[in-house]
């Protein structure tokens, strides 16, 4: 792998719980323009991982540089500063608040909140909440123009699919370089499932070197979506490479698949 093309570099990481080790010294590299599939079963240290990069736990050891910057231990501000996003397995919008304002905490860290600013500095305090409007709907738009139309409606009262569509958009918002995505098809039906992944992949499409990692145990996306598959068991990397190469791995089988 050209040392070019790396964005996120991780080596010997490794994060104890205790006596549990969650992550055993992992080597792990992402391209930048690259849908990296992790894959493993439950237990095996995929989210643990997300947490690790995204600053919610602090590891144990190891190195972790994301382009040119040393994020090991980074709180999760330094995180979203240096341009990585993520979503969670479960959801974390706030339902009675506006599909707008849940938006805007994706992207508060680069929002100016000081009272001197927000009273005295009026015009350029709406014209900046003009163009956060305007990208937003952008934004909804191009996953659905509907939803768009929906951006100061209440989370509770949308669609399922709708709000892991707004859990998304909330990531972008930040014009991140690396997305994280974990388990976007928990809770929703197999079709929805397609649909917001094609929604993802299309809108990824147009923001240039976007690099996506996604946890996801539907086999079926991620044959279809991921351009290279890592493989976790007990906080290992047992394999990696494409769907196909993973998929005919034993020791994947084994561990993952079920096959002895």
């Amino acid at each position: 792998m050209n040392d070019a093309t790396i964005l996120l570099r991780a080596r010997g990481l490794t994060m104890r719980f205790g006596g549990v080790v969650a992550l055993n010294e992992l080597d792990l590299d992402v391209q930048r323009g690259e849908v990296l599939g992790l894959l493993g079963p439950n237990g095996s240290g995929k989210t643990t991982f997300f947490n690790v990069i995204t600053g919610l736990y602090a590891p144990s050891a190891g190195q972790v540089r994301f382009a040119d910057t040393d994020l090991f231990r980074a709180s999760p501000q330094q995180v979203c500063r240096a341009g990585i996003a993520r979503t969670f397995q479960r959801s974390r919008l706030c339902l009675p608040l506006s599909v707008f304002d849940n938006l805007m905490l994706g992207c508060h860290i680069h929002l100016d909140h000081g009272l001197l600013f927000n009273l005295l500095r009026r015009r350029r305090f709406e014209a900046e909440l003009t163009r956060l409007q305007r990208r937003a709907r952008e934004l909804l738009a191009t996953f659905s123009p509907a939803l768009a139309d929906r951006l100061y409606q209440p989370v509770g009262a949308i669609s399922m699919i709708d709000r892991r569509r707004i859990e998304v958009c909330r990531a972008l918002i930040s014009d991140p370089r690396l997305l994280l995505l974990d388990e976007p098809s928990a809770g929703m039906t197999h079709d929805e499932a397609d649909e917001l992944l094609a929604d993802v992949l299309r809108v990824r499409a147009g923001l240039g070197e976007l690099a996506i990692v996604l946890i996801e145990h539907e086999m079926g996306l991620i044959e279809r979506v991921t351009d290279r598959c890592v493989v976790f068991n007990y906080g290992r990397k047992i394999c990696e490479g494409s769907y196909r190469t993973i998929a005919a791995d034993p020791w994947v089988q084994e561990a993952y698949l079920g096959q002895g």
